[in-house]
């Protein structure tokens, strides 16, 4: 993908960090998104540049209407043309409540972070796509959300990246005449500083809860995401793909509540 360029939000840490070095590991200049972790967002940029790729870190909330038309203006203006855009950023309300106990200003901000923020970057980069003929698109969903189940106490964020399906497969099926694919990654229960290593550091680490027996890190996640960026891949799109070990996050939700 030598020459390729892409913007992949919220990577500054974690997958989205992973992500943006496996990429450029293929050959892409990256666009590192943050929100406030400037620091971590300029550390990506450099371990791209020893890659010998391009990388600049860009400061842009995907909730704001204008600051995602900003970032990919911006994203153009210092590297040209996005040919992929991974949309890994989203807000997510750790603590569990029920959705009588959401703020108005919590529904939108997670709505307008996980779905219409989405919408409106896929919306920004499509023309450009169309006329090179080629693009690739990634969401981000959550372990089995298209079998569109019930999500007790995450009632928000469900049904952002549940509609997020539905929109995944739509565009698929709208813009594969154009060359451009559009697929949902569903990671699992990947937690912590496991989002951002690779497989072989986890050799040997147990994990009960894991049908799998071990950890998911970041590079189970990264590596699904570089496979369906490639130009081979052009016949594999409109697919929610879970990256779990097996792991169903919400039957284990439940469990927990």
């Amino acid at each position: 993908m030598l020459g390729k360029t892409a913007l992949v939000t919220g990577s500054a840490k974690g997958l989205g960090r992973r992500t943006a070095l496996e990429l450029a590991s293929l050959g892409c200049d990256v666009a590192v998104n943050y929100v406030t972790s400037r620091a971590e967002a300029e550390r990506v940029c450099e371990e791209i540049s020893a890659m010998g790729r391009r990388a600049v870190a860009l400061q842009a909330d995907v909730a704001k209407a204008e600051e995602a038309e900003r970032l990919v203006t911006e994203t153009e203006r210092r590297l040209g043309q996005i040919d992929i855009l991974v949309n890994n950023a989203g807000p997510f309300i750790r603590e569990r409540k029920r959705f009588a106990d959401y703020t108005v200003e919590e529904i939108h901000y997670l709505m307008n972070g996980n779905l219409v923020g989405t919408m409106l970057l896929d919306h920004r980069v499509l023309p450009g796509m169309r006329k090179r003929q080629w693009g690739r698109i990634v969401h981000f969903g959550f372990g089995h959300a298209a079998e569109a189940r019930s999500w007790p106490h995450r009632a928000v964020y469900a049904a952002a990246k549940v509609g997020l399906v539905s929109f995944t497969k739509t565009l698929a099926a709208e813009e594969a005449c154009n060359g451009i694919t559009v697929n949902m990654i569903c990671p699992g229960d990947i937690r912590g500083d496991n989002k951002e290593k690779g497989i072989a550091d986890v050799e040997g680490v147990e994990d009960k809860e894991s049908p799998r027996g071990r950890p998911g890190t970041g590079e189970d996640v990264a590596r699904v995401i570089g496979f369906l960026c490639l130009p081979e891949s052009d016949f594999i799109t409109g697919n929610s793909i879970d990256v779990s070990g097996g792991f169903d996050p919400i039957v284990s939700n439940i469990k927990r509540t």
